[in-house]
């Protein structure tokens, strides 16, 4: 059986333990290969190979280490086919699903390349009498990512190119369940031209993972996976003196206005809510449909549609591929199944059951069938809780007030979305919503790279989104310096006070 090992110090190595964790492939539920399980000590060893690698890196300039990053993005697409085939395989997403994550994640790496740029400082001549005053944006040392198995290799490239790019050394433990492209683009980097050290990858537990929140030498960390983890990272991380970024949980909501084009509100709403099985962080699992008739519609088009999705495994590619996957395990796929359930026992009306589905030749594989619910309240626990699988609700109000209320009630707001023809509308929602990330007639409004990704309230611990200018900030720190050159024989008496001019 194949092993999936860490990435330190620019080697592929398997742990000192000797213990692993299956793999499973969750079209067919079969191992399909192991990873290593690293020590305590081997997670602190992991975090010094990256302290003494800073040093040299952080004096790289900023154009050498952008042109690794250049390198790097071209071999990213040269084995994209690859890392597509490992991310179907372990997370179980269509085919055109995993080149799509792989693209964003490209975007950012694009975005970091132009570094020598993004982190010029600013310049004041003459902020006084013969005193020039300037800023520089510096590297913060050893910093960690801690990411989530819905994207195993997107969100990875939300974090290290940038940090990379700053000057920083990395330190990335991958999610168990899909931790093979992580190391696959270590090899990558390492190719590419970056020196050995600079970035690693440790499989672990979560609690030898502390140490990637809590160690002296470690200046920064991101995460991305629930609220609860997250607030207990930023809450744990922040009180060890580290900066933070932790990005939780979302139940993104769509309001549907009556005046809404229902053909490609339609279109939308099946891409936004059963795209990779609903294994996104900007998944559209609630609709707010204002007004019976507008319910009634959407009821009428997307139940057809539900019941006919094309479900099966990720691997096959073109006329024959799939529209969705299986989700991640076997343990999500009863949460899942739990969560249909307790939708059906609090009331909410049941349209298309996904429980009952069957993939012929793939019976042990961890499938879900596409969910539609009607008359979902917000008493409700499928309102409440993020689902993270193939279940849509519809909600039904009176008018645009009572939706957008509805919208900013919600604990949790990463993204949330209108659909309208009435800009009038649009521009009040896009003001008024709770949200971080605002889709206009758009179902899954997830920032180009050149932007910043981020929610509000519990959606983020931390006060920067991930990738684009947020990001540059993130893993730099500022320095500003003021200067005069006093000429020769330039006497001048000792000052008491502040100067100013």
């Amino acid at each position: 059986m194949t092993i999936t090992g860490n990435f330190i110090g620019g080697k592929t190595v398997t742990s000192s333990s000797r213990e692993t964790m299956p793999v499973y492939d969750p079209a067919t539920g079969d191992v399909v290969r192991e990873v290593t399980l690293s020590t305590a000590q081997e997670v602190s060893d992991a975090i010094q190979v990256a302290r003494d690698a800073f040093d040299s890196w952080s004096r790289t300039t900023p154009l050498r280490r952008a042109r690794v990053l250049f390198n790097f993005k071209m071999l990213l697409e040269q084995h994209v086919d690859e890392l597509a085939g490992i991310i179907v395989s372990e997370h179980g997403k269509v085919w055109s699903d995993a080149l799509g994550e792989l693209t964003r994640g490209m975007e950012v790496v694009e975005f970091a390349c132009g570094i020598p740029h993004l982190i010029k400082g600013e310049f004041s001549s003459d902020v006084g009498t013969g005193v020039d005053s300037y800023s520089l944006m510096q590297p913060l040392g050893v910093v960690a990512g801690i990411t989530p198995f819905n994207f195993p290799a997107m969100v990875p490239m939300w974090m290290f190119p940038i940090a990379l790019a700053c000057g920083n050394s990395f330190v990335l433990k991958p999610p168990a369940l899909a931790p093979t492209a992580a190391v696959r683009m270590a090899e990558l980097l390492k190719e590419a031209g970056l020196p050995d050290g600079v970035f690693n990858v440790i499989h672990c537990s979560n609690e030898d993972a502390e140490q990637l929140y809590t160690d002296p030498r470690i200046a920064a960390v991101s995460f991305v996976g629930s609220s609860g983890v997250a607030e207990y990272i930023y809450k744990t991380a922040s009180a060890h003196g580290k900066r933070v970024q932790a990005f939780g949980a979302a139940k993104n909501h769509a309001i549907v206005m009556p005046d809404a084009d229902l053909d490609a509100t339609v279109n939308a709403i099946m891409g936004g809510a059963y795209g990779s099985a609903g294994e996104r962080c900007m998944a559209l699992p609630v609709v707010v449909a204002v007004g019976d008739e507008t319910a009634d519609k959407l009821i009428a088009r997307l139940k057809p549609l539900v019941e006919s999705l094309k479900v099966g495994p990720g691997c096959l590619r073109g006329k024959d591929e799939n529209e969705m996957g299986p989700v991640v395990s076997e343990a999500h796929q009863k949460k899942v199944l739990g969560y249909i359930d307790k939708g059906v026992s609090e009331g909410a009306s049941l349209v298309v059951d996904g429980r009952r589905l069957r993939v012929a030749g793939h019976e042990d594989g961890y499938y879900v069938g596409g969910t539609l619910f009607d008359h979902v309240t917000p008493e409700m626990t499928i309102w409440r809780e993020e689902i993270f699988g193939p279940v849509l609700g519809i909600v039904r109000v009176a008018d645009y007030q009572s939706a957008l209320a509805l919208v900013n009630s919600h604990e949790f707001g990463n993204g949330s979305a209108v659909f309208t023809s009435n800009g009038h509308t649009a521009r009040e929602f896009v003001h008024d919503v709770q949200a971080g990330m605002v889709g206009v007639n758009v179902p899954v409004p997830v920032p180009m790279a050149f932007h910043s990704f981020g929610g509000w309230k519990r959606s983020l611990f931390g006060d920067l989104h991930a990738y684009g200018p947020d990001a540059v900030r993130f893993y730099t720190k500022r320095k500003t310096v003021t200067q005069r050159w006093p000429s020769s024989g330039d006497a001048r008496r000792a000052s008491f006070s502040f100067p100013s001019g």
